[in-house]
């Protein structure tokens, strides 16, 4: 198991280092430092003086990836943009924003009201998910099971913002039950989250109702299962005492590898709810084209992605004993 960890570990240095070097690339691709100092200082009324002073208190006044005007190979590779800007984020010193403000502290402020939607969502989503899919199975065949599906092809079919467009004009407009946006910290923090966390149950209920019900439906279908059923066991026993253990090693696969990016929060949730996490965050950076927090939000991502693999590995053998990593 340590060896494995080790081993993981390693092999994740050079992906953060190839996920930092494509997202530098394409994001000078296309812009360049030149257009990211007109668009900060306002193309109208913006001078080359005015551009240089910029790029110099930035750091943006070096080359990309390679220094040809220093005398050593050394201060060539390390005097630039790239190894100045990127490098330290396996520190996790993320720099500063365009607008002066620390981007580390920003992040750890903002991971609270994300973490605040999205582990309420995954909780009481997994919950429910698991619970319409073990009731689809066990009335399978009949028209519960028939209309049931229909209705999750139907919520699958609608995006997400009809979700979220429609629970703040129906909840918030016309019943007044919670604020149409905001938030504040506390315990009053709930009347915001109440309306965000269920769009955001309701949003995904279609497409995870069905995958559980198919991982369920496999399930039902092996030899051990007849053998249960041979047995004179109930399908009630047989489909929660059995079959649900069973399936507990593709439910992890989706459910581990989703707990690390819980802490970026949802893009689209939390811009249209007004919730300052680390999901609108990401949105503001991108609109403003603010190269150090996309950065830093890229390779975060990344990170955690790989954690929550690792993850997914490590818990197979917890379900599973017949699974031993080397």
């Amino acid at each position: 198991m340590l060896n494995y960890i080790i081993r993981r570990v390693l092999y994740a240095i050079p992906i953060l280092i190839g996920v930092n070097l494509i997202t530098f690339t394409l994001f000078f691709v296309v812009n360049t430092p030149d257009d990211m100092a007109r668009m900060q200082l306002g193309i109208k009324y913006v001078t080359p003086e005015a551009i240089e002073k910029w790029k110099a208190d930035r750091g943006y006044d070096k080359p990309l990836l390679f220094n040809h005007g220093e005398e050593n190979l050394k201060q060539q590779l390390t005097n630039t943009i790239f190894f100045e800007k990127s490098v330290a984020m396996f520190m996790f010193e993320f720099g500063r924003a365009e607008d002066g403000r620390d981007i580390t502290q920003e992040i750890k402020a903002r991971m609270i009201p994300s973490l605040a939607i999205a582990l309420p969502v995954f909780i009481l989503g997994l919950f429910v998910y698991i619970t319409l899919a073990l009731f689809l199975v066990f009335f399978r065949a009949t028209y519960i099971d028939f209309w049931g599906v229909v209705l999750c092809i139907g919520f699958m079919s609608v995006s997400s913002l009809f979700y979220i467009i429609g629970g703040q004009f129906l909840i918030s407009k016309l019943w007044h039950l919670v604020p149409i946006s905001g938030y504040t910290g506390g315990l009053e923090a709930g009347k915001f989250l109440l309306l965000p966390i269920i769009i955001g149950v309701i949003s995904s209920v279609g497409s995870n109702t069905r995958w559980y019900r198919a991982i369920f439906l496999e399930e039902m279908s092996k030899e051990y299962v007849r053998t249960a059923r041979a047995k004179g066991l109930s399908e009630r026993l047989v489909l929660f005492r059995h079959v649900l253990k069973n399936a507990m090693i593709p439910i992890l696969t989706g459910a581990v590898v989703v707990v690390p990016l819980l802490f970026l929060g949802s893009l689209v949730v939390e811009s249209f709810f007004g919730i300052p996490g680390l999901g609108s965050y990401t949105i503001d950076a991108i609109n403003s084209q603010d190269f150090s927090i996309v950065r830093a939000m890229v390779f975060l991502g990344s990170l955690l992605y790989i954690i929550g693999l690792m993850l997914t590995d490590i818990t197979y053998t917890l379900v599973d004993p017949r699974i031993r990593l080397s």
